[in-house]
């Protein structure tokens, strides 16, 4: 969010709002975005290069947020941040 600010006043709380929109429709629908590496699941936000990594517990009552991830940068980062299933 801040470097977004950086670069154009405003664009910091863009980023911010579609982060928050892009959650928002993984709560609504969490099994309809693609399984990125069993069970985490990946929605891709519409307007900034990143994707919100997810899982759904098992109960289906909870989404576990793992990573809001820039695309193009160390694509893998967040493995180290999942126990087992």
């Amino acid at each position: 969010m801040d470097y977004y600010e950086s670069c154009q006043e405003g664009l910091g709380l863009d980023f911010a709002l579609e982060v928050h929109a892009t959650v928002r429709r993984v709560v609504e629908h969490p099994q309809a975005w693609p399984v990125l590496d069993e069970p985490i699941r990946r929605r891709i936000t519409n307007r900034f290069p990143y994707g919100v990594l997810y899982v759904e517990e098992a109960d289906g009552d909870r989404i576990l947020i793992l990573a809001v991830m820039h695309l193009h940068r160390k694509p893998g980062y967040w493995k180290d941040r999942v126990g087992e299933p």
